[in-house]
C-alpha cells in the first residue's frame, strides 16, 4: 500500500510539473499574443494614418491638376490673342512700307514736277 502510495505521490509532483511547465508556456503565449496584438493594433493605426495621406496628397494632386488644366488654357488663349497681334501687327507692316515706298514715289513726283515747273517758268521768263 506504501508503495502505490509512493507511486501515486510521484506520479502526482510529475503531473503537477507538468501542469506548471503547461501553464508557464500558457502565460508565455499569453503575452505574445498580447504583444502580437499591439503590434497588429499600432500597424492597423499605421495603415489608417497612410491612408488618410494618401488620400490627401491624391486630393493634392487632383487640385494641381485642375490648376494645370486652367493655365494651359489660359496659355492657349494668350497663344492665340499672341498669333492675332502678331497678324496685325504684320499687315501693319506692309501697310506701313506701301505708305513709305507711296511717299517715295510722290516725293519723286513733286521733285520731278517742282523741275518742270522751274524749267517751264524760265522758259517762260526768257520769252
Amino acid at each position: 500500500f506504501q508503495k502505490e502510495l509512493l507511486k501515486y505521490k510521484q506520479e502526482a509532483r510529475n503531473l503537477q510539473g507538468i501542469k506548471d511547465a503547461l501553464q508557464q508556456r500558457l502565460i508565455q503565449q499569453d503575452a505574445s499574443v498580447l504583444q502580437l496584438k499591439q503590434e497588429l493594433l499600432r500597424a492597423n493605426m499605421d495603415k489608417e494614418e497612410l491612408h488618410k495621406q494618401n488620400v490627401d496628397l491624391q486630393r493634392k494632386v487632383e487640385e494641381r491638376n485642375r490648376l494645370l488644366a486652367e493655365y494651359k488654357k489660359e496659355l492657349c488663349q494668350k497663344d492665340r490673342h499672341l498669333q492675332q497681334h502678331q497678324t496685325k501687327l504684320d499687315e501693319m507692316l506692309r501697310q506701313l512700307s506701301e505708305a513709305s515706298y507711296q511717299q517715295v514715289d510722290l516725293e519723286w513726283e513733286l521733285e520731278h514736277k517742282g523741275a518742270l515747273l522751274a524749267h517751264c517758268m524760265k522758259r517762260e521768263a526768257e520769252e
